[in-house]
């Protein structure tokens, strides 16, 4: 993508992403969206996993969601 350079250490691993602002202008929004999901995503490509399950009961427990109205919501699309 034009407007988007990396600087790399002396091990020519990338370590940075610098952004040309004018340079990512003429794209969409969609675009650099996905642009930073990528940036976010290679980021974090290190960190450890974490199973659906696991993070699910986790939210739950905390009362980030609620399975029972989630259910319905899908029920509810199908329909």
């Amino acid at each position: 993508m034009k407007g988007v350079s990396f600087v790399t250490d002396e091990t020519k691993k990338r370590r940075y992403a610098q952004i040309d602002l004018k340079g990512i202008a003429k794209y969409d929004d969609s675009a650099i969206e996905d642009l930073m999901d990528l940036i976010i995503a290679e980021s974090r490509k290190d960190e450890k996993s974490i199973p659906w399950e696991s993070l699910k009961s986790e939210l739950i427990k905390e009362g980030k969601i609620n399975v029972s109205n989630s259910r319905k919501a899908v029920s509810r699309k199908r329909a």
